[in-house]
């Protein structure tokens, strides 16, 4: 089984943290959920700390007394120390709750609109970018990348800010009882820094390689689920199985690589700071049996808080992984939300074309294969009303003069003009509302065929939506269907036949009205029964609108105005189709070719 190639992962850039926290920009409107919330986060930490406090109070107290048994400040009684106990409990519940409540309002806000920025960035890309990139692996990340960053907002940052906070101020607590034991204390944290930058480099690392795999390994579910049709008519369900598998096993043994570097990074946090912890316990337990040393009372909260800084410790170290491996899926995010878009515009100012389009020598290269001319020095025109075919065999670059009307890529070199004006002074958006596509393959949306028809033109009627399945001659198998207009057509449009599907773009195409028709081999994939229909379809939709048609069947395009032969990405011939068969050309030969067929 051949190896499916993979992409060399990108590390890290420089700068990934900052960049990873610009995520924050996006959370803005929603500061006061944050600062509420670290004012909670601070609240909570201080009545978390003080239970170690009372806790030592309480084994250090005189027990009960009968003078003034509640007096709040006599923290030498063992009633006062619960009743205080209990009441730092019950405001670090409440404390905690609106923590947590903050803290999700503000992840929750702050991932909705990263959420609609990265899809109208999908949206809004150009189309290079998704011939670079898996359109199953993009949307798998970002679901993947988006529930990271959610980790990161809405518990794991906070929690981090936590431990830190128990540190600082257990340290601080520590220092008033005693310096010394404060000084063997802080001989172990280096060591605990040290193995929590080693460590989280590997953990960063590993689980940066493991999402990148599952992103891939989700991208192949896609593939497969997209054409599963095409998968079982050629029986590949086992090679298929086992090419996910392969990718499968891939992530499961990164995983494993992650897991291990994350319990030996737990294993040395315990065996090295509570080992050092123990060592200090041993010796605060001396100094209590040296004269003017700790009292017992010092000694037990001195124990309390060295198992709360132990576990925040402990803590760290853990959520420390967590955020490196959120920083690696914030920064693909924020690659993806600095991506460069298309200029698309809602309310862009209508343009009345007549239809008149040029090429003026025109060149083309894709940007991921320089090496390859797709276009040389092409040189056509077609005047308004018009229809001009273009041929040739597969690989001339054909398609690529509809992806260049259409502006989805830049041309290298010459001029495309409409109406005698450079396409690039145009609005993006108002040239392409001036614009329809008819493709070989349609693709439909999973709804109904009333939505899919509309998709035309969204603010369209319903006796609008209508007269175009009429006049597209799709009116008559929708008719016959039980839910008519409403009937789904299923995922990609499985539930209609080709020629079905191919009305019904035609009928998006009729609802849009263009100026300008382009046509993919529309009718090369079809029955002739269907091909008929959807010819006499489009006969109807060329009327009166400049028409570019790419055919494959050249029998239905001897009435073109004008016929452009292609080969190897150059013009080879142009003419009417008498003209053109009798030259002995390229298009003669591909006449015969395919009459003789």
């Amino acid at each position: 089984m051949a190896k499916r190639e993979r992409k060399e992962r990108v590390k890290l850039k420089k700068g990934a943290y900052k960049r990873a926290f610009r995520a924050f920009a996006f959370g803005k409107p929603f500061m006061g959920s944050l600062m509420l919330s670290m004012v909670f986060l601070v609240l909570s930490s201080l009545t978390t700390l003080a239970f170690p406090y009372l806790l030592g109070g309480l084994f250090g107290s005189e027990g009960t007394s009968e003078k003034n048994p509640f007096e709040l400040t006599n923290l030498d009684n063992i009633n006062v120390i619960m009743v205080l106990m209990f009441m730092v409990f019950g405001a670090n519940a409440v404390f905690g709750f609106f923590r947590i409540y903050f803290s999700s309002r503000f992840a929750e806000s702050t991932l909705s609109i990263i959420r609609k920025k990265a899809f109208q960035r999908l949206a809004f890309s150009e189309i290079g970018f998704y011939d670079q990139n898996q359109v199953g692996e993009l949307s798998s990340r970002v679901a993947t990348d988006l529930n990271s960053l959610n980790a990161l907002l809405s518990t794991t940052l906070a929690e981090f800010i936590r431990q830190w906070i128990t540190i600082i101020l257990g340290i601080a607590v520590i220092a008033t009882i005693s310096p010394k034991l404060l000084g063997v204390m802080l001989s172990v944290v280096p060591v605990v820094i040290i193995l929590i930058v080693i460590f989280g480099r590997i953990i960063k690392k590993i689980s940066k390689r493991t999402q990148d795999a599952l992103a891939e390994s989700n991208s192949i579910l896609g593939e497969m689920l997209t054409g599963i049709k095409n998968v079982k008519a050629f029986g590949n369900e086992f090679f298929e199985m086992a090419k996910f598998g392969v990718q499968s096993d891939r992530v499961r043994s990164l995983a494993i690589k992650g897991f291990i570097a994350r319990g030996l990074f737990a294993s040395f946090i315990i065996l090295g700071l509570f080992g050092g912890i123990s060592f200090v316990i041993y010796m605060g337990y001396k100094m209590t049996l040296e004269p003017g040393g700790l009292t017992m009372e010092e000694f037990q909260i001195f124990i309390f808080f060295t198992a709360f800084l132990a576990a925040s410790f402990g803590g760290v170290g853990s959520l420390m992984g967590e955020i490196q491996r959120a920083v690696g899926a914030t920064e693909r995010l924020m690659d993806l939300l600095e991506n460069p878009n298309e200029e698309i515009s809602q309310n862009f100012k209508p343009i009345d074309l007549k239809g008149e389009v040029r090429f003026e020598n025109v060149g083309f290269v894709y940007d991921s294969r320089k090496d390859v001319t797709v276009l040389d020095d092409v040189s056509f025109s077609v005047s308004p009303g018009e229809i001009m075919a273009i041929v040739g065999p597969s690989g001339a670059g054909k398609s690529t003069i509809t992806a260049l009307l259409l502006r989805f890529y830049q041309v290298s070199s010459g001029k495309i003009l409409f109406d005698g004006k450079d396409i690039s002074d145009y609005e993006l958006s108002a040239l392409r509302n001036e614009m329809a596509i008819v493709p070989q393959e349609v693709m439909l949306f999973a709804g109904s065929i009333k939505e899919n028809i509309a998709y035309g033109n969204v603010e369209a009627t319903e006796e609008e939506i209508v007269a175009a399945a009429k006049q597209a001659n799709a009116w008559e198998f929708i008719a016959n269907f039980p839910d008519g207009l409403d009937t789904l057509v299923g995922d990609r449009g499985v539930q209609l036949s080709g020629g079905q599907k191919q009305r019904v773009a035609i009928a998006r195409a009729i609802l849009k009205d263009p100026k300008i028709l382009i046509l993919d081999e529309a009718t090369s994939s079809l029955d002739s029964e269907s091909e008929k229909l959807v010819q006499d379809a489009l006969d109807k939709l060329m009327r009166n609108r400049t028409s570019i048609v790419i055919a494959h069947r050249l029998s239905t395009i001897k009435n073109a105005n004008n016929i452009l032969v292609l080969e190897k990405g150059k013009v080879v011939e142009l003419g009417k189709h008498d003209e053109l068969i009798h030259k002995d050309g390229l298009y003669t030969k591909l006449s015969k070719l395919q009459f003789n067929v």
